[in-house]
């Protein structure tokens, strides 16, 4: 695969596993690096997401592709690869951001290929619910549930997404209707594969709610997680019911999600419901955390671009894989176990 890829956000630790998994799968693409720092090696690009007259060099070294790893408020980056027709990546987006930059170049132009891969994990969950349906079964039902350990390795912008909007609702579906929910609230139990086991969930926002929802047409889409730590969890939720956050300044509730390990396992089920009464769960788990396996789906949906024929216009990251090819490139990987029961 001889192309020249930007990584922009590439210093950051998803950026940087982006890197180093894709270079190892691909030693012949050329790639480059961009951060607000100054350059100091050979392919080091010194661009800020929010100076569009840093772009520049972009167009200087002939980026085909652009993967956006760092928060890009604006969109200055999208509109960038639109309209200089180059291929784009973007693993940042919460739901509000990818609703609002989805909806601001659906009706553009598109003459390269525009990927929107935010979701859990890099937005694996809906190429795994399309992996795992029969051709014509007709889904009514899919629950995301999500295992996260305070010891991951995670990046600040995950955790400071939550602080920013913990106290603001959000949306689930029922029978295709949104129904304002917020984060930790609405106790639910749910039996975790890998021997986890039983926990209580809470009430969490991935974009994967919009994009089964919106783009694959299921009526009933919802989301919860846990903590390792049943305490922690316990505490959240107190916390959340009693209005606690509201009272808090965002300095405090960054200070309250910040927390982050030396790395530990990520784990997650799918399970997945249709009109026939049958059932089917996935559960995945990455020994790396999540870090890992949100650069690794990346790298899944580049090499997917580049190696397969993948027309010019805008697609969700499950879209460019074939029905089973998602699967197995998991599978394939040392640090991911998928189990589908």
């Amino acid at each position: 695969m001889q192309k020249n890829i930007l990584i922009i956000g590439g210093k950051g630790l998803v950026g940087k596993t982006i890197y180093r998994i894709l270079k190892s799968r691909n030693p012949d693409a050329n790639l480059f690096v961009g951060s607000r720092k100054t350059a100091v090696e050979d392919n080091d690009l010194t661009i800020d997401v929010n100076q569009p007259g840093t772009f520049q060099s972009i167009l200087d070294k002939k980026i085909d592709l652009i993967v956006l790893s760092v928060n890009d408020i604006e969109d200055n980056v999208l509109h960038f690869a639109v309209k200089h027709c180059l291929d784009y990546i973007d693993i940042t987006k919460p739901t509000p951001a990818l609703m609002k930059a989805y909806h601001e170049v659906v009706d553009h132009d598109i003459n390269s290929r525009i990927v929107f891969s935010s979701g859990w994990m890099g937005g694996i969950v809906s190429g795994l619910v399309k992996a795992h349906i029969p051709n014509d079964a007709d889904v009514e039902k899919v629950d995301l549930f999500v295992y996260y350990s305070v010891k991951d390795l995670a990046g600040e912008s995950s955790a400071y997404f939550i602080a920013e909007n913990v106290a603001t609702p959000f949306v689930r579906y029922e029978d295709n209707k949104p129904v304002h929910i917020t984060h930790f609230l609405d106790t639910d139990y749910f039996e975790f594969g890998f021997g986890i086991g039983r926990r209580q969930v809470y009430n969490f926002d991935v974009p994967d709610l919009y994009i089964l929802h919106k783009i694959e047409h299921i009526p009933n889409v919802s989301v919860k997680m846990t903590y390792n730590s049943k305490f922690i969890t316990w505490l959240l939720g107190a916390m959340q019911r009693f209005g606690i956050f509201k009272t808090l300044s965002l300095n405090s509730r960054k200070k309250v999600f910040s927390s982050s390990g030396n790395g530990d396992l990520s784990v997650f089920d799918v399970v997945i419901y249709t009109r026939d009464g049958k059932q089917k769960k996935i559960s995945v788990r990455s020994e790396k955390g999540q870090a890992e396996l949100t650069a690794l789906s990346t790298v899944l949906h580049i090499e997917s671009l580049f190696n397969t024929h993948v027309e010019n216009q805008i697609y969700f990251a499950h879209e460019l894989h074939k029905k089973q090819d998602l699967h197995h490139l998991l599978v394939d990987y040392k640090t991911i176990t998928v189990n589908v029961i």
